[in-house]
């Protein structure tokens, strides 16, 4: 279906006939697309115009797609990124959304795919992806993998850490069992979801019950949340 407002499109990608391809397809959705063989010219066309979305390869020559991503968020940059990788493990996945991107394909993938992640990216409205996360006194920062509640700091483990992270990035929001599953360990997982409520019980136990809190909320037959509950402590 054809787009009635045309939108602009940034693709990222050092391989030309793979950028050809992109772009040709992304025009036949009815964006207006600019090309970036590198990270450099990525960022440099980001500051001279208004993309409502970047499709940007990980592995490109100058500042590869995680360090772009950084440097537009730290420039206060809110454009939407879809980073293309060829690498599917969970840390990549992880780094990627740490460094501020919106949404990630795991390369080879569906043309048909590109376009539907595209189309969902620019129906959203930019949001901020601040470098510092903060719920209440819980704060973490993805950079550092560093977590404090009420000004100390609190040590976890990686897998909590990356637990933590997803919920943080939704507050408020009831996440299920699978969705952590799939955000936080592995598509090819295949435990029981049990090891999510063992993971939260670390959580509750490191971050609530030290401190006297109850930030992390189950809502029942949904999943589990972050909250800001420092009124409620404070009754």
């Amino acid at each position: 279906m054809a787009i009635v407002e045309t939108m602009r499109l940034l693709v990222v990608e050092d391989d030309s006939a793979v950028a050809d391809l992109l772009g040709r397809a992304l025009r036949r959705e009815g964006y207006a697309v600019d090309i970036a063989p590198d990270g450099d010219e990525a960022l440099w066309l980001s500051s001279e115009n208004a993309y409502d979305g970047i499709v940007l390869d990980v592995m490109i020559p100058g500042a590869d797609g995680f360090e772009v991503v950084r440097r537009l968020r730290a420039s206060e940059q809110w454009v939407p990124v879809l980073l293309l990788t060829a690498r599917d493990g969970v840390d990549d996945r992880v780094h990627g959304l740490d460094a501020g991107a919106d949404d990630y394909l795991v390369k080879p993938f569906a043309m048909a795919e590109l376009s539907a992640r595209v189309r969902a990216l620019t129906r959203r409205a930019p949001q901020e992806r601040p470098p510092i996360i903060q719920v209440g006194d819980l704060v973490l920062d993805p950079a550092s993998r560093r977590v404090s509640r009420n000004g100390s700091g609190v040590t976890l483990s990686p897998k909590e850490f990356s637990l933590l992270h997803e919920l943080m990035r939704h507050p408020g929001r009831a996440l299920s069992r699978t969705h952590l599953l799939e955000h936080v360990w592995d598509f090819a997982y295949d435990g029981t979801s049990n090891v999510v409520d063992v993971y939260i019980g670390y959580l509750r136990e490191k971050l609530d019950r030290s401190y006297g809190r109850r930030s992390i909320v189950t809502v029942r037959g949904a999943g589990y949340t972050v909250v800001d509950d420092r009124a409620a402590s404070d009754h």
